[in-house]
């Protein structure tokens, strides 16, 4: 249907053409000849054929202003809403959706301005909610830390009391720290500022030392860990993938109940290597998994108390993965564990 329009449209326009050279060639012929017997004039073939196209030139420009006249209201009611909506971006108002069945011939162009308006009004909102966490995330320890540090002028405080609210203020400041150091993470993978040295190593032994530096955490929550390594070489950036096994090591401690099992599984799989860490924990809500890799998205209130942590961990990892050209995947249901596997190319392509 819209192909036999195109055509109408096109046929249209080419009778409409043909009609106004007839109209300016009979306008210009018989206007010369009114002009020789209103005047007398004698004329040489040549001289009246520059007087014909002198009217011919004469009648296109004045056809043309007429239809631009006519045509002004109308051409400044088309373009004024695009132009209005163009300037209410420019000052920062993403509200903007234009009616594309108005503007045929420009669709395109009125498609494009609804996509970036959407985008643009996307990106604000997420900066909003990035910025109104970040600074949740930032009040919360250093209300903390000068409610202690308050506290600690009082003289008759005890010596126990006060080592408790040391190892709070301490406690906070670490996790300050944690946040800063994650959020400069984030921003230098984004920008594709990191140093990113790949090179070939054991991912085996690289697991075996992660797991062996969480030690003390799951043994002090008497967390039984099995793990089953094949031995795999990757071609990778060592210290990013070490922050990945770390932050889910942790996650599986930290959500663990005591007593509770950690397995950790490395095969390979064709050309592509399979990291899977599981645990036995208090897992999460199906509704919630398509946004834990959200920052600052944390599931609910009893993680997140029992966490402590600033919702950037799943994030930083999720990027990681990505610039390593593989894939994350979490399965978990509550009270039931969860599951996180990572893979990725034994070799970056």
């Amino acid at each position: 249907m819209s192909r036999i329009w195109e055509v109408c449209k096109f046929i249209f326009k080419f009778l409409s053409l043909l009609l106004l050279l007839f109209a300016i060639w009979n306008g210009s012929f018989f206007g010369a000849r009114l002009l020789l017997r209103q005047f007398g004039w004698s004329l040489s073939d040549y001289t009246y054929q520059v007087l014909i196209m002198g009217l011919q030139a004469l009648i296109f420009f004045c056809l043309a202003g007429l239809a631009a006249f006519s045509t002004q209201g109308r051409e400044r009611r088309f373009y004024l809403p695009i132009l209005s909506a163009i300037r209410q971006i420019s000052k920062g108002d993403f509200q903007v959706e234009l009616n594309s069945k108005e503007y045929r011939q420009f669709g395109g162009i009125v498609e494009g301005i609804n996509e970036m308006a959407s985008e643009l009004n996307r990106m604000e909102t997420m900066r909003q909610d990035f910025i109104s966490n970040v600074s949740h995330e930032i009040q919360s320890p250093l209300t903390s830390i000068r409610g202690f540090a308050r506290a600690l002028r009082d003289d008759n405080l005890s010596a126990e009391s006060r080592a408790h609210y040391l190892d709070i203020i301490e406690a906070e400041g670490s996790r300050l720290s944690g946040l800063s150091d994650n959020l400069l993470k984030l921003s230098a993978l984004e920008a594709e500022s990191f140093p990113f040295e790949r090179k070939a190593y054991r991912l085996d032994k690289q697991l075996q030392e992660m797991i062996l530096a969480c030690e003390p955490q799951w043994l002090g929550k008497a967390i039984d860990v099995e793990a089953e390594l094949e031995e795999v070489t990757v071609h990778a950036v060592q210290d990013l993938l070490s922050q990945v096994w770390t932050n889910l090591l942790h996650n599986s401690i930290k959500f663990t109940p005591p007593g509770g099992l950690i397995s950790v599984r490395l095969r390979t799989v064709e050309e592509t290597v399979e990291v899977e860490i599981r645990d036995s924990g208090i897992g999460i809500a199906e509704e919630e998994l398509p946004r834990i890799f959200e920052r600052f998205y944390k599931v609910d209130q009893a993680r997140s108390t029992s966490g402590g942590g600033s919702g950037l961990g799943l994030s930083l990892v999720k990027k990681i993965v990505e610039i390593h050209e593989g894939g994350i995947t979490i399965t978990s249901r509550p009270d039931k564990g969860t599951a996180c596997t990572v893979t990725l190319p034994r070799r970056l392509g």
